[in-house]
């Protein structure tokens, strides 16, 4: 007997493609090399799922016929008989190949020299082998795709993270790890639609380009577009588009796309990235904290997960979020700026004290420093699911002023691991009050801040329309992504993450 396992030593990798190629010449010469006429009628996963509680009896009798197709990942050549394993895109199923079932040694002798990595299809019927597995006791097998570079060593994934980034469609191939947590990342968005659409929300889509990028503090990435001789920016969010709609009467709207912001890259940040964000009319931020909380809870339930592991800490999913303002957490780190939260001098010398190589910009203003000290000082304590309310005013643009106190918002951010997952809050409709703001961005701006935005003319006359009371929200979809997998980093719930040039 035999085993084929994948390439652990012997030749060079171009070595090995060159046997590979010798192969493929052979293969041309008897026909197509390429064909595309194989057509499966079965996938792995649906044969185990029905057909497991059958014993060897039970499968004879019934004669399941299956055509299947799958990419080779193991492969036991034992004389006039084989195992060969294959994987389709839900899963493996093993193959039975004997010599005289196929139609003899013209067909079966080919099937030895062929390479881990070859996709095949087959057709038989399903029976169990003397160890209990199930497989197929093949009738007719043939080539379909033929592999031209070894898969990595051995089949239990790659361990070079950075080839699993760069090459994602060979960690696919042999890591089941990852195969697991982009199902889980599309089951996720599927989960996070349908609960938005139970609560009577509608899907739109928004503008990916735009001539004035707004709803966030982010460096936007510029193009031109020839044909109208302008420069457009592809969006850091879709709010202000979104919130167009409310104005036009579409009270409860929703988007899930991508934003782009030219940023650094690190473990929870991507040049571009997933979110979902949703507008609702008549509502505060206090419905929109329900909302999300309702939303997260309800993507777990569906992933049929109540606690999950990350980062080291232990994430209870199933507990009511704790809800604590901004300004009380900074206060409980350093009681002796309690009543001072607007004292610009003293939370800047404060700052200074507390921040390591600390940098502000010219333009900051008291609540620019305070929220600065709770990034530093509470942020990162904050393990399990918290929304810190009442964002200064000086850092929230689009937010509306809390009734109470006018120096902060109805604002709320939602952190989980010491990470922020979603940002939401009563939306600022009094269009004179958002003018002096996107004037003060504006300002920001021409002083040097690149992430400060301009000012929007035409969501200034939209809200002089008039904007219903309203309370938006937006997730991270890779962030939540990341927290359900218990993954570490982005770019390993991102398909293909942006990577330097090799």
């Amino acid at each position: 007997m035999s085993e084929q396992t994948p390439d652990q030593s012997g030749p060079s990798t171009p070595e090995q493609i060159a046997v590979r190629r010798e192969k493929l010449t052979r293969l041309r010469e008897t026909g197509e090399a390429y064909p595309n006429t194989w057509r499966p009628d079965s996938v792995s996963a649906d044969l185990h799922a029905r057909y497991e509680s059958l014993d060897a009896e039970a499968l004879v009798a019934e004669a399941v016929a299956v055509r299947v197709a799958g990419r080779i990942m193991g492969h036991r050549v034992m004389g006039k008989s084989s195992f060969m394993n294959i994987q389709d895109g839900e899963g493996r199923i093993q193959l039975f190949i004997n010599r005289d079932a196929v139609g003899g040694a013209e067909v079966y002798n080919p099937t030895k020299k062929w390479d881990l990595g070859d996709i095949v299809g087959a057709e038989g019927v399903l029976f169990r082998t003397k160890t209990g597995e199930l497989s197929v006791k093949v009738s007719h097998i043939e080539p379909v795709s033929k592999c031209l570079r070894p898969l990595p060593e051995k089949w239990h994934g790659l361990s070079d993270k950075e080839m699993r980034y760069r090459q994602r469609y060979v960690d696919l191939m042999v890591t089941p790890e990852s195969r697991d947590v982009f199902r889980t990342r599309s089951k996720t968005i599927s989960l996070l639609r349908r609960g938005l659409e139970d609560k009577a929300f509608m899907e739109v889509e928004t503008p990916m380009l735009q001539a004035q990028p707004g709803g966030a503090a982010a460096r936007p990435f510029v193009t031109h577009h020839n044909a109208l001789d302008m420069e457009l920016s592809l969006r850091i969010a879709p709010e202000l588009y979104l919130k167009r709609l409310v104005v036009g009467g579409f009270d409860r709207v929703f988007e899930i796309n991508r934003n782009f912001r030219n940023e650094g890259l690190d473990a929870t940040h991507n040049p571009e990235f997933t979110m979902v964000e949703f507008y609702q009319a008549y509502a505060d931020f206090n419905d929109a904290m329900d909302t999300t909380e309702s939303l997260i809870r309800g993507v777990a339930e569906g992933l049929d997960v109540s606690s999950v592991e990350w980062d080291g800490v232990e994430l209870d999913l199933t507990q009511p979020f704790e809800r604590i303002r901004l300004d009380e957490s900074v206060f409980e780190k350093r009681p002796d700026l309690r009543g001072h939260a607007n004292d610009k001098a003293l939370l800047a010398t404060v700052c200074l004290q507390e921040i390591e190589n600390f940098k502000p910009l010219i333009t900051w203003k008291a609540g620019h420093y305070l929220t600065a000290l709770f990034e530093e000082l509470v942020e990162g304590e904050l393990k399990q699911p918290t929304f810190v309310t009442h964002y200064p005013v000086d850092v929230s643009p689009l937010a509306r002023r809390n009734n109470e106190e006018s120096t902060v918002t109805d604002r709320f951010e939602l952190f989980i691991a010491g990470k922020e997952i979603a940002n939401g809050f009563s939306e600022l409709n009094d269009p004179d009050d958002q003018r002096d703001r996107f004037t003060a961005q504006a300002q920001a701006k021409a002083a040097g801040d690149l992430e400060a935005t301009g000012i929007d003319e035409d969501y200034l006359r939209a809200l002089e329309y008039g904007m219903a009371p309203t309370a938006g929200v937006g997730i991270g979809v890779d962030r939540l992504v990341m927290m359900l997998t218990g993954q570490h980093s982005i770019r390993d719930v991102l398909l293909f993450p942006h990577m330097r040039p090799e």
